[in-house]
């Protein structure tokens, strides 16, 4: 997997490709390509032997013109200060793509979870909730969960927050469990609205996803659930792959199968209908119908994009296609489903659970997914008209457009001051 390029200046590259299309002042498209703030601290805290250690924490607020903050908070042991600053952007127009009322915003600590103890993470989940307490709230800033992270640490943050704050405010933060204030079909959100965009793009081509032969890079949540459903919409899922490796079938796997197996194992690695073992890159490359990247950013670099076979690749994590390999792919006539409308499902649905915390009223799973698939479809179908109204190059540079043209709508509504 490739990972030279700095996440921050690939988003700052797109912003740039989308700027050409945008008739805007350039220190305001400046203003666009920066984090209002960025916090930086370093977190102390007990390991079950007694022994203290420091670990590195960050949360980067990005731009509140459209509403509060909005964005995950991942346990990686390569997070960095530009990391999440990209993500945070990243989120922004994510939000503005498919039109709902927040920012962006993103968190990380420097950590591989796999070496502490439960305990242990609740210990560095509340003292990192405890550091961002005076920054965070129902309408400044509403964490989630991203890598690594999931219900219990929310449940942990909501906690702590309340608990300093002497409140009930289940809205501070978005991914909870369903008993702590969470959504009915928050878990499967992103993978579902990958499914739809995959759905919605092979539509638009005048192809049916019934059929397709579909390459899943990183299976966990949003990989495996879009496999789930693709599978369920009649596509064919031959290639699926974790961080220790790939299997791959040409008759095909079932999804739900090989989701038991690594939930089981602890990867796919193994699994006994796979023909074929198969690393990461040899994945990405498969000669298939549709690429779903679902794992880390940079996976796909300019070089990598040579070699990329797929005729559709939708992004379902954050950056995964350098601006490098973007160019490739554009060059190929290889359609691309950005990351910031592909897994925008998690931050609807996190929305939607914001919603319903505000309103203390919950939805069922069915009002949930319905609501879901209108966002998603509204937004894909404004991508094309911005696509085809601008003669842009890729889908990308068109969802930057709507994107930032909201964002910019937003601000200069508000006024300059001070």
């Amino acid at each position: 997997m490739a990972n030279e390029a700095n996440p921050f200046e690939s988003l700052q590259e797109q912003i740039d490709d989308a700027s050409a299309y945008i008739d805007a002042d350039d220190g305001v498209l400046e203003r666009l390509k920066n984090p209002e703030r960025v916090l930086e601290t370093n977190l102390t805290i007990e390991r079950d032997d007694g022994s203290l250690e420091t670990l590195r924490a960050f949360r980067s607020q990005f731009n509140g013109d459209r509403g509060p903050y909005k964005g995950g908070i991942r346990y990686h042991p390569g997070v960095t200060r530009d990391e999440v600053k990209a993500l945070s952007g990243w989120m922004v127009y994510k939000c503005a793509v498919v039109d709902i009322p927040y920012g962006g915003g993103k968190g990380g600590i420097e950590i591989d979870p796999e070496q502490y103890s439960e305990d242990e993470l609740e210990r560095i989940t509340r003292a990192f909730a405890t550091e961002l307490r005076p920054i965070i709230g129902e309408d400044r800033d509403v964490p989630a969960p991203d890598v690594n992270t999931g219900q219990r640490e929310m449940n942990w943050i909501k906690d702590t927050y309340e608990t300093l704050e002497n409140t009930t405010a289940p809205g501070v933060i978005t991914g909870k469990a369903i008993d702590s204030g969470g959504s009915e079909g928050r878990v499967e959100a992103t993978g579902r609205s990958v499914m739809i965009t995959a759905r919605e793009v092979f539509d638009y081509l005048g192809e049916q996803i019934e059929g397709t032969s579909v390459a899943v890079q990183g299976y966990g949540n949003a990989g495996s659930v879009a496999a789930k459903l693709l599978e369920d919409l009649g596509a064919n899922v031959v290639a699926v792959s974790d961080s220790s490796g790939g299997i791959y079938n040409p008759r095909g796997f079932d999804a739900r199968d090989v989701k038991a197996f690594k939930t089981e194992t602890g990867s796919v690695s193994g699994h006994d209908e796979a023909v074929e073992e198969i690393s990461n890159e040899d994945l990405l490359t498969l000669d298939v119908d549709l690429l779903i990247p679902a794992a880390l950013e940079n996976a796909i670099d300019a070089e990598i994009a040579e070699e990329v076979q797929a005729d559709v690749v939708v992004e379902a994590a954050n950056g995964p296609l350098t601006p490098g390999a973007d160019d490739v792919l554009t060059g190929s006539n290889t359609w691309v489903v950005p990351d910031i409308l592909a897994n925008a499902g998690g931050v609807t649905v996190s929305y939607f659970e914001w919603v319903q915390n505000r309103q203390r009223f919950s939805w069922t799973e069915e009002r949930v997914n319905d609501e879901l698939e209108a966002v998603i479809c509204d937004a894909f179908d404004g991508l094309i008209d911005a696509y085809e109204e601008h003669d842009a190059p890729n889908l990308r540079t068109a969802a930057y457009v709507v994107a930032i043209e909201r964002v910019l709508d937003a601000f200069e509504q508000g006024g300059t001051w001070p």
